[in-house]
């Protein structure tokens, strides 16, 4: 059952572009390390190219990387 008052975010994966997540979360480093994400949105790097990761600053476009917004075959 989905408690409709508890805090939650939204991850919505952009076609060809990055992750973007809204909402009450918190992010962290593979140990467990805070990190400040200073805002309520963030865009999220799949492509891997990002010189900010884990943010995206938009190098997805540069180097042509693709990605669908979904599940493939959906």
């Amino acid at each position: 059952m989905i408690d409709d008052d508890a805090p939650h975010a939204t991850v919505t994966p952009y076609e060809d572009g990055p992750l973007l997540i809204r909402g009450d979360f918190e992010l962290r480093t593979q140990d467990g390390a805070r990190i400040d994400a200073r805002r309520g949105t963030v865009a999220l790097c799949r492509c891997g190219k990002s010189a900010i990761r884990p943010f995206c600053d938009g190098t997805h476009k540069l180097i042509g990387f693709r990605a669908p917004s979904g599940r493939e075959g959906t």
